[in-house]
């Protein structure tokens, strides 16, 4: 039994990681809990019910529906990433660190979060064995249509794409429009700008600039340059799929934003659009965050 026991108390130690770090592989292999618990949480606003101070799992679960018992787990799975704590009365508190979690707060990231735990990009994320025996994506296989196409024809799913992306690219736009050197007058055409974020963020930072969001019609219907009473009158917009063709060139500047996970092919099958809008003395240069990659299109200097 001594023998065994030693055996079994070494199988444990070699799991935690003193033979070889195995516990690190089944850490990884057990990754995808974690954004599970963070979607629900999201789903569920727990964040929002937590920002006034600690309260009970029973306290937080009659307010957003959800079972206490299985919000306690969720609340404990993601307190040990620190995003919550618990005291010693069982009750939960949101930390610093889960603070972006509120749908309520400035840089908040909660539909940034939905988008990418969401089933469009979840079910092929299991798929990933797929792509790597057939070379292909395997989005299509799954829904019975191109990844932009699915979005053209569900609304829903449709709107928590462009809210997360506009969610995930906020925190981003202000930092990068100030930092680009756009030209002091002209035009910027913000190609695949989604719901204007970055567009918006780039007119403040150069009063001399209009603007026009290019984007699918469905996606340009939920355009929110109107929000910032201060750009009255500088911006447009205009309907048009960048993988096809791109607003014709002027002298003036144009720019565009597509995830950075499709950013190569998105690249590869946007170029010969681009380069035909670009004929008459039209230029390109790229500019990479990591989330969004913008385009940027001038006369007389194209460099890729």
């Amino acid at each position: 039994m001594g023998d065994m026991g030693s055996a079994g108390e070494r199988a444990v130690d070699s799991v935690r990681g003193g033979d070889g770090g195995g516990a690190a592989l089944i850490d990884a292999a057990l990754g995808y809990v974690f954004p599970a618990a963070l979607r629900a949480a999201a789903l569920a606003r727990v964040a929002d019910h937590l920002s006034d101070g600690p309260r009970t799992p029973a306290d937080v679960a009659a307010a957003t529906d959800t079972d206490p018992t299985a919000l306690t787990r969720v609340l404990r799975l993601l307190a040990t990433r620190g995003l919550f704590g618990e005291d010693e009365q069982g009750r939960f508190q949101l930390e610093a660190a889960g603070e972006a979690l509120r749908s309520d707060v400035p840089g908040s990231v909660r539909d940034g979060i939905l988008m990418i735990t969401d089933r469009t990009f979840w079910l092929p994320a299991g798929r990933m064995d797929h792509c790597l025996s057939t070379g292909g994506s395997v989005f299509e296989d799954i829904f019975a249509k191109p990844f932009f196409d699915h979005f053209a024809q569900d609304a829903e799913t449709a709107a928590v794409f462009h809210d997360g992306m506009a969610a995930m690219s906020g925190v981003e736009n202000e930092p990068i429009a100030g930092a680009y050197d756009f030209p002091k007058t002209g035009t910027v055409v913000d190609v695949g700008g989604g719901q204007g974020g970055f567009l918006a963020a780039v007119l403040r930072a150069c009063p001399g600039l209009d603007g026009v969001l290019y984007d699918r019609a469905h996606v340009v219907a939920g355009h929110r340059l109107g929000d910032d009473a201060a750009l009255a009158g500088r911006w447009s917009t205009a309907e048009g799929d960048f993988f096809t063709a791109y607003p014709r060139a002027t002298s003036s500047c144009s720019s565009a934003s597509c995830t950075t996970g499709r950013t190569s092919s998105v690249s590869a099958c946007c170029a010969p659009a681009a380069a035909r809008s670009l004929r008459e003395g039209g230029s390109s240069s790229w500019t990479r965050s990591s989330h969004l990659t913008t385009a940027l299109i001038r006369p007389r200097t194209w460099t890729f």
